[in-house]
């Protein structure tokens, strides 16, 4: 960075001369550094999955959670600082909570993104805080259909059929504008997923180390079992050794 940017660096609340807020783009650097997490609608449903990106084989992978349940009906899949994801889902489920003892009713989809998205800005626009180092894909159904959100640092959202955040992005982005089509099973649509995130893990694809979450209509969020996880990951592998 040129040494007269420095002033504009040390704090969120100061735009520099060319209108960037400084310490935001490092927050989305932060997210670019993540794990690769993607999203994809299906025919009935949206289904999130990501790699947990295991650095030693002394971790337990079962200790490292980054799809998280928000509401019965909305679940969402995070990349960049786990802890600032974790502080932001616990807001997500209290405006559902919310949402439920004032009207009786399940909060939508947007709604709860655009509420979310109004706290994250809120961290880019006072001093004494820094913006949240993550971003997060959210999946629901509503009575208006499924959603795939994704939200930024700065509080931008934005819908997607397809999308990824995290370290692979641009690869994995490169093969859902090139492969996906909508209205497909669930089964096509996680093969998809994972055949992206074999695309942009310099590793390849670790059963131990994928989580995937979706939710169908009529049915909640859940999470797919570790042995369901492994079967689709190895029809993954098998499919990638057949070409």
């Amino acid at each position: 960075m040129q040494p007269g940017n420095m002033a504009y660096d040390r704090a969120i609340t100061v735009f520099s001369p060319d209108g960037r807020l400084f310490q935001v783009e490092y927050a989305r650097e932060a997210v670019k550094r993540g794990t690769t997490t993607v999203g994809l609608k299906f025919k009935d449903g949206v289904v999130l999955i990501i790699d947990k990106r295991i650095t030693s084989r002394l971790i337990e992978p079962r200790s490292i959670e980054k799809i998280f349940k928000i509401d019965e009906h909305i679940g969402c899949a995070t990349s960049g600082l786990v802890a600032d994801a974790r502080v932001l889902v616990d807001r997500a489920r209290i405006e559902g909570q919310i949402n439920r003892i004032t009207y009786n009713e399940r909060i939508s989809v947007e709604i709860l993104v655009k509420k979310l998205c109004d706290f994250k800005q809120n961290y880019t626009q006072y001093g004494g805080v820094r913006p949240f180092g993550t971003a997060l894909l959210v999946a629901g159904i509503d009575d208006t259909g499924d959603h795939l959100f994704e939200t930024d640092p700065s509080g931008a959202l934005m819908a997607y059929k397809a999308g990824s955040i995290g370290a692979g992005r641009n690869a994995v982005m490169e093969m859902f504008e090139d492969k996906y089509k909508e209205k497909m099973s669930m089964d096509k649509a996680v093969q998809l997923g994972l055949q992206a995130l074999d695309a942009a893990t310099e590793s390849g694809l670790n059963a131990s180390a994928v989580e995937i979450g979706f939710v169908k209509r009529g049915k909640p969020f859940e999470k797919l079992p570790p042995s369901k996880v492994q079967t689709y990951v190895q029809q993954a592998i098998k499919k990638k050794g057949e070409k």
